[in-house]
Order: C-alpha cells, then structure tokens, then sequence
C-alpha cells in the first residue's frame, strides 16, 4: 500500500513551520530595513525640523511666534519621532516588498494582476499626495493663525505641532490613494459602478468623519481643506468605475451574440 499523502508533502504545499520560518524571515528583513532609514531619519531630523518650523518662523514676522518644548527631554523626543516617521516612510520599499513577498505566492494568477496593478498606482499616488500634504500645511499653518490677532503670541507645543502637520500630510496621501481602491473594488467585481454612485451621500458622510480625526484640530477649514480634494477623487473613480462597467456589459452583450450565431450557424 502506498503512504498517504499529507499536505506538507503535496507539492506547491508548505506546512505550518514553514510558513513560520518565512514570515520571521521577511519581518526580521523588514525590520533592518526599517532600523537603517530610522538612523537616516535621525540624522536628518534637523533639515525636516527645519521645513516643519518655516511657517512658524514666517509668522514671527508679524507676531510673536515660537515652538515650545513642554519638558527637558521634549526636543529629544521629537528628534526621535521624527526619526521614526522618515524611516518608516523611507523603508517604505523594502517593508512593502517583504509583506507582499510573503502574500503572494499563495494569490492566483488574476489576483496576483490586481495586486501588482494596485500597488503601482497606489504607492506612486501616496508619495505624490504626502508631497502635495507638505506643500499644503504651511498655507493650513498660516491660515489657521490668522484667525488671532496680531497682537497675540502663537506659542505651539512642538510635539502636537509634529503629530498636526504628520496627520495632515497622511491625510492627504491618503485622499490620493482612496480612487485607486475603490477602482480596484470595482475591477474585481466586488463594487458595481452604480452602486458607487448610489452611495455619494454614505460616502460623503464617512469622507467628513475622516476628515474629522485626521486633522487634530478640528476645526471646519481645515477639514475643508481636505475634504473637498477626497470629494473629487471619489467623483472620478465612479465615473471611471462606471465606464469599466459598461465596457464589460458590451463585451458580455458581443459574446452572447457571437455564441447564438454560432448556435443557429
């Protein structure tokens, strides 16, 4: 009699301390990748200091305007924030191939299309929106402390001035990346095109609490600010959700009537 067969003998099959083994290999990986840019961020900490304090030194032009630690060790802690943030975003690539690494091989082929497909465009449109996030927050700074008068100080917490500006420019990244997963629901079939549109006023109200935890300070233009950009991507990605749609009823309606021609042939 022939040995029966278990699953970690089929091919194609890893058993269970296999994957253990892998999933510690790609996080130990992952982690010195993230341990090295951590370093880097930390040795540029100073120059991002700077771009984070130049609409606070812009103020101080017309008022009395400065960063204010609230403890001895507040400027080291923040130094290391800093460092944090830049090296998880820096080792964004390495961390990010070692997960899908790991994901990957047990997708199919169709899956493995949508994947790819999604993290081309997503990751690109991230880093684009972060950027657009750091080119919007001195405007947002400038805006929101022109509301007090001149006569009064802007004296800022350094570190509630860093997690401000940190969620604003994720925020953002995030604005950016919201039509590409909801084309990628779309394309998979998950998401009806009309359906999308049909649920314009559940969207807009999730769009509005989102914008609500993301900017600390709560207030209304700053939630302005980006809730209308996330409006506009929503906007776009069903329209270009509905069209997809259409195009695959026409390519369905050409099939159906390609096979009962064949049939009454």
């Amino acid at each position: 009699m022939g040995a029966l067969k278990t699953p970690s003998t089929e091919p194609g099959l890893m058993p269970l301390a296999g994957h253990l083994i892998e999933a510690r290999k790609r996080i130990f990986r992952a982690s010195i990748g993230v341990a090295v840019a951590v370093v880097v961020g930390y040795i540029f900490a100073d120059v991002i200091l700077d771009v984070l304090r130049a609409p606070i030194v812009a103020l101080a032009d017309s008022r009395n305007a400065t960063l204010n630690y609230g403890s001895v060790s507040g400027a080291f802690e923040l130094k290391m924030k800093i460092a944090l943030y830049a090296g998880v975003v820096l080792s964004s690539p390495v961390w990010l191939y070692q997960l899908f690494a790991f994901f990957v091989p047990a997708l199919t082929r169709r899956e493995k299309k949508y994947t790819f497909g999604f993290l081309l465009s997503a990751v690109p449109l991230f880093l684009a929106g972060c950027v657009a996030g750091f080119t919007l927050f001195p405007h947002v700074v400038e805006l929101l402390a022109s509301f007090a008068s001149t006569e009064d100080s802007t004296i800022l917490e350094a570190s509630y001035y860093f997690d401000f500006v940190m969620k604003l420019v994720i925020a953002v990244g995030v604005a950016f990346v919201l039509p590409v997963f909801v084309v990628l629901l779309n394309f998979i079939g998950v998401l009806p095109g009309m359906t999308i549109v049909r649920g314009w006023r559940v969207v807009l109200v999730a769009i509005v609490v989102f914008c609500a935890l993301a900017t600390p300070a709560a207030d209304i233009m700053s939630m302005f600010l980006l809730a209308v950009p996330m409006c506009a991507l929503f906007c776009a990605a069903a329209g270009i959700a509905v069209l997809h749609d259409k195009r695959v009823d026409r390519g369905v309606a050409l099939l159906t009537t390609a096979s009962r021609e064949s049939v009454t042939a």
